[in-house]
């Protein structure tokens, strides 16, 4: 059926336009007199291939509108140019009549109205941005979601696990299986959308940096590299530094040490976190507590970009056992090889807020 409905309209087209020419005579509801055919044609062709002009930026074609709608819609988004039989003729002759995509359509000034016509046929709408943000977890991800338009949402009444379902991964925890990236959409694209191309494209990425791990590597599946890697993400913001905080973890793990990540804590405390790490935080014995366990975490804790996943299967060579941050508003961190150098450095590091927290109080 559609075979034949395509020959029809290849054939139709040519020959409403023979048809025109072979009249000699055609009425146009703007003009007060015939035209001749010939001279029609090449009206017809300057409407064809003239940019558009129209009050409005774009235009949004629903599912299921018919041509009759398109061009009422055309209509009031400030479109003049060509009767609506110019119209029709022209989507039948560039094969979108009946074969109108759904989407947001830019009305672009260099846009003709058959470059139009062809980009409704062919689905090539407006696209929409949307970023996943390094070192999110799976809550913000989804709060991100709620707020995307025009996207369609489906995911937000979703619990995880029915989430991973739907998106063909049942049993699979969502934590960390989503890339870090920006992702194009369209408009009658959903949120489950955006999520099943994110999560190939982790699969992607891990599976690349696995392959291509450091031979004397110790962790055991890409998995495993997935969890370091989201915990490395939240260390440090610095992509340089990375290898070497992945490398100090590795080293722990070696020597049975416990990785004693803040970013670990933090995420275990989930929604009841207020800013600030406490002792008794630190000995909260939630299932990510790597100060209270040895180990990695159950899942991942964030969304680890590219630079985190080649980091953990690629570490830095050293011997450097701890790190902690240098206090002046670089984001980068004092790496030592024993106990002793890193308990001079936490010296430093506690100095350095001590005094600028009396700058600013000397500042107010």
């Amino acid at each position: 059926m559609g075979r034949k409905r395509g020959c029809l309209v290849v054939l139709v087209a040519p020959m409403m336009l023979v048809l025109i020419v072979l009249l000699g005579l055609i009425a146009r509801p703007d003009l007060k007199h015939y035209v001749p055919g010939w001279k029609y044609y090449e009206h017809y062709q300057h409407f064809a291939h003239t940019p558009l002009s129209a009050s409005a930026s774009s235009v949004e074609i629903a599912r299921g509108d018919s041509l009759h709608t398109v061009l009422l819609k055309l209509r009031k988004a400030g479109v003049q140019s060509g009767s609506d039989l110019e119209w029709q003729l022209l989507a039948y002759q560039v094969g979108a009549a009946g074969n109108l995509k759904f989407g947001d359509y830019a009305l672009a000034p260099a846009v003709s109205p058959h470059d139009l016509l062809q980009r409704m046929r062919h689905g090539k709408g407006e696209h929409y941005r949307f970023t996943i943000v390094e070192g999110w977890n799976i809550r913000q991800l989804r709060a991100a979601l709620r707020q995307a338009t025009p996207l369609v949402h489906r995911a937000g009444m979703l619990d995880d696990a029915t989430l991973m379902a739907q998106l063909g991964f049942p049993g699979e925890h969502p934590e960390g299986r989503f890339l870090p990236e920006t992702y194009l959409y369209q408009r009658g694209d959903s949120d489950l959308d955006v999520l099943r191309r994110a999560h190939a494209a982790m699969q992607k990425a891990l599976a690349e940096t696995w392959a291509a791990r450091d031979p004397a590597l110790k962790l055991h599946t890409p998995d495993e590299a997935l969890i370091l890697a989201s915990i490395v993400e939240k260390e440090s913001g610095l992509s340089t530094e990375r290898p070497k905080i992945a490398g100090v973890f590795l080293h722990r793990i070696a020597r049975g040490m416990r990785l004693q990540a803040d970013s670990t804590v933090i995420y275990g405390l989930g929604s009841i976190y207020d800013g600030n790490i406490r002792k008794r935080d630190l000995k909260t014995p939630t299932p990510y507590n790597t100060y209270v366990h040895t180990g990695l975490t159950p899942t991942p804790i964030s969304m680890p970009g590219q630079d985190a996943l080649r980091a953990v299967t690629r570490p830095a060579v050293g011997d450097a056992l701890y790190f902690v941050a240098l206090g002046d508003g670089s984001g980068g961190h004092t790496f030592s090889s024993s106990l002793q150098q890193h308990n001079a450095a936490v010296a430093r590091y506690l100095q350095r807020l001590r005094e600028r927290e009396s700058k600013t109080k000397e500042r107010q």
